[in-house]
């Protein structure tokens, strides 16, 4: 039984999390609202329940609803990447950035408008998937060879190796091909402009399945966050264990990557705040996780409309505006120490 103490702590957590997911509500209901053309509540519900064709019900329904569920649901994934590879790899820097898998799916989509010439998001979408799922696969197999197989610091090394290699692959495709610079520019940013439900039912059913199975080996991810040897010693299938997280990271944040873009930083940050609220237990770390990074998503998509007056501006540029001195004060306290 649960002692009056355990007891405090589990009602602390329930509360936090209904906090969270009313923010969230509101969040989301701000982020249709506010934009360079306001739209009042009540025209929103009635768009919702009432639709009659009008210029503002068709904007709240093509423009900013979607918007707004894409912006929570990227978050949300972007978020829960970053908490598992933090487990995975025991690094308090890590974040999906460091498999190569944002540069993975830049690179892939940044081929296919040089080879098609077209600026279809749905291309971008695809391609960028495909780019996302390649190079994960890679740094897996090159973490997986030697004798110490999969180890986090062959894991983290293979990463930031193949994000330098992809990294540079795409800036010299750009710098040669003068198109595909004007057309990948924004998307490069991290962008949520021009996104509908169309191309989000796309890649919404791999967001899900990598959002379903976080939760389920929540109680998996605790275990081997304490060390590969004591994984071990608790009956834990490690190698297993961490290949099934590979494969969620990727789901995760490639789809999150093809849809808006490589959005640094949420990945990173957030789980940070989630781990000061909740503490190290990754069964309620990753759920506030999940909802903080759809909370800080659709915030920022908010400010990034009211950065430059009359202007927009992606919103990977407000998420590295906040992130980067986050990052700061990690290298700082931590020296990139779990």
């Amino acid at each position: 039984m649960l002692d009056a103490l355990e007891v405090l702590i589990l009602k602390r957590r329930i509360s936090g999390l209904i906090v969270l997911i009313v923010l969230v509500v509101l969040g989301f209901f701000a982020n249709i609202v506010l934009g360079l053309s306001p739209i009042k509540l009540p025209v929103i519900f009635d768009a919702m329940t009432a639709f009659d064709g009008s210029r503002e019900h068709l904007i709240v329904h093509s423009v900013r609803i979607p918007r707004a569920l894409i912006a929570a649901m990227v978050g949300c994934s972007l978020a829960l990447a970053g908490g598992i590879m933090q487990a995975l790899t025991r690094n308090s820097l890590a974040g999906p950035e460091i498999f190569g898998v944002n540069y993975g799916a830049a690179l892939a989509a940044v081929i296919a408008s040089f080879l098609l010439g077209t600026s279809s998001l749905s291309l971008f979408a695809w391609s960028s998937f495909i780019g996302a799922g390649v190079a994960g696969a890679a740094v897996f197999l090159i973490g997986s060879l030697g004798h110490d197989r999969l180890s986090s610091f062959k894991l983290v090394l293979a990463g930031a190796t193949m994000n330098l290699l992809l990294a540079s692959l795409t800036q010299g495709i750009l710098i040669l091909h003068q198109q595909s610079l004007d057309t990948m520019r924004f998307w490069l940013a991290g962008s949520l402009t021009g996104r509908d439900l169309d191309l989000f039912w796309q890649v919404a059913p791999y967001m899900l399945i990598g959002l379903v199975f976080t939760i389920l080996m929540s109680k998996s991810i605790n275990v081997l966050s304490l060390g590969e040897d004591v994984a071990q010693g608790l009956g834990q299938r490690v190698l297993l264990t961490k290949t099934l997280l590979i494969g969620i990271i990727m789901l995760l944040t490639g789809s999150a990557v093809a849809i808006a873009g490589p959005i640094g930083f949420i990945g990173l940050t957030v789980p940070h705040i989630a781990r000061f609220l909740v503490g190290a237990d990754y069964r309620w770390l990753l759920p506030y996780s999940a909802l903080l990074g759809a909370l800080l998503l659709l915030l920022s998509d908010v400010g990034a409309r009211f950065v430059l007056p009359g202007r927009e501006i992606p919103v990977g540029v407000v998420t590295a505006f906040l992130g980067a001195p986050f990052l700061i004060y990690l290298v700082q306290r931590k020296g990139g120490a779990a």
